[in-house]
């Protein structure tokens, strides 16, 4: 019955990864109808397209802040609201530019979203399930990508204004969203950390009563020492974490996952496909990626967040060999090439995509845990631009056998990082792990 609870907590927050997802996604169906109502350029229609990310890094970056001062609890709140505005303001935009603002508030929601609601299982997560509720938020992005493609093809005959059916549709789940977390507690070791002993100890008897007592000393413990110590993230006895989280948020975006999701009919056109390229690759990806990153959240206790980076890694390295020597030597021999990426997607889906966020939300102490997590998000979502804007001119300009191979060569040293550097977290709590990462 007390883990049930657990894991209402957990699904419920999670529920900012399905939004996290759909609202990524869903502008895939409405995109060509809005270039064609407000007779947008190119520049434009780039930028309508680009301002729900330019919206997310902003959120990431500054996401940390009001989880530290708010708590985690309200922080998500606010990050429903933005969700909520943004589709029925996006959905109801009478103009481009109140459009542009609509959906890059809706960014700022996906930024904060990919801080604090890792952040917050993390924090309310028995040590031995931490890594499968915690992967859950990824799960639920993956799950929100397909309900939204899924949304955008059951709405697009609805009529002249069926784009704005596929933006404000994602006002169903944000008002859920928002219901549901008054009926989620704020985050035990936030309450502990800012003097509420009596509520903390009351939400930590709930998920492990078991434990209590030596769970708030050990929070009480890494409270103190913190205090005698610098806050700041950069400080020297942070440097590990502080490395690992960078380490990996690059190392997920140079493996080219957004620069194939976003851009596979254009890869596979490269191929010689040509027609029904997008239906394949909108599908197929989206299914494989689904189903493989159930596989690791569902395995990522069982054998480790370290295990499963091993195994991915070298799928990665194989898989992505193999399509620029397909490129190198232009022998496509038909579906050759797309069946290798599903390969990919498989093996990303199952190591990096269900371990990112499980990872960097374990790493970091207590006391700058929502500074780090800001830090790796940002990471993550600066390389996700950076890569998914130049990815169209070095393949026009080196062609599909360089940038793949770079894409590989990216893979073995990530190989490399996990192998020799990425610490196992499976099983420790919090501030087992803070002891083994942090020198104070």
């Amino acid at each position: 019955m007390l883990q049930r609870k657990v894991l209402f907590w957990s699904i419920v927050t999670a529920l900012g990864g399905f939004l996290f997802g759909f609202d990524t996604a869903v502008i895939s169906g409405a995109e060509k109808a809005i270039q064609q109502l407000w007779h947008l350029s190119a520049v434009e229609h780039g930028l309508t397209i680009s301002i729900a990310l330019i919206g997310t890094v902003l959120g990431a970056m500054f996401g940390g802040i009001p989880s530290d001062r708010l708590g985690r609890r309200q922080t998500l709140r606010w990050i429903a609201v933005l969700y909520l505005v943004s589709a029925v303001g996006a959905a109801l935009a009478p103009a481009w530019i109140p459009f542009m603002i609509f959906r890059f508030l809706g960014g700022l929601g996906v930024g904060a979203s990919s801080v604090t609601a890792p952040l917050y299982i993390s924090e309310i997560s028995p040590a031995r399930s931490r890594g499968k509720l915690v992967g859950l938020f990824q799960f639920n992005i993956v799950f929100g990508i397909l309900v939204a493609y899924l949304s955008n093809y059951l709405l697009a005959n609805m009529g002249a204004h069926s784009w704005r059916l596929m933006l404000g549709v994602q006002a169903v789940p944000a008002v859920a969203f928002l219901l549901f977390l008054f009926r989620v507690p704020e985050s035990p070791r936030w309450l502990l950390l800012h003097g509420r002993l009596d509520e903390g100890r009351d939400v930590l008897r709930i998920i492990g009563p078991e434990s209590v007592d030596a769970d708030v000393a050990a929070i009480l413990a890494s409270q103190s020492q913190a205090a005698q110590q610098s806050a700041s993230l950069f400080d020297s006895q942070y440097r590990t974490p502080v490395l690992l989280a960078i380490a990996f948020a690059f190392f997920n975006q140079v493996s080219g996952i957004n620069a194939i999701i976003y851009y596979a009919p254009r890869i596979f056109e490269m191929t010689g496909l040509g027609q029904g390229a997008a239906l394949l690759s909108s599908a197929g990806i989206g299914l494989v990626n689904f189903i493989f990153t159930l596989l690791g959240v569902n395995l990522i206790d069982r054998f480790g967040r370290r295990t499963l980076m091993l195994v991915g890694s070298v799928g990665l390295i194989i898989t992505l060999g193999l399509v620029a020597r397909a490129f190198y030597s232009q022998q496509f021999n038909g579906y050759t090439v797309p069946v290798l990426l599903f390969c990919y997607i498989a093996f990303f889906a199952f190591s990096q995509g269900a371990v990112i966020w499980v990872f960097i939300s374990e790493i970091f102490p207590n006391a700058v845990r929502a500074k780090g997590q800001s830090l790796g998000s940002s990471t993550h979502w600066v390389m996700a631009t950076v890569i998914a804007f130049t990815f169209p001119y070095f393949a026009e300009r080196l062609g599909g056998g360089h940038t793949f191979a770079f894409f590989c060569g990216m893979m073995v040293l990530q190989l490399i990082f996990v192998w020799r550097f990425m610490p196992e977290t499976k099983g420790s709590s919090l501030e087992q792990v803070e002891k083994t990462l942090v020198t104070h």
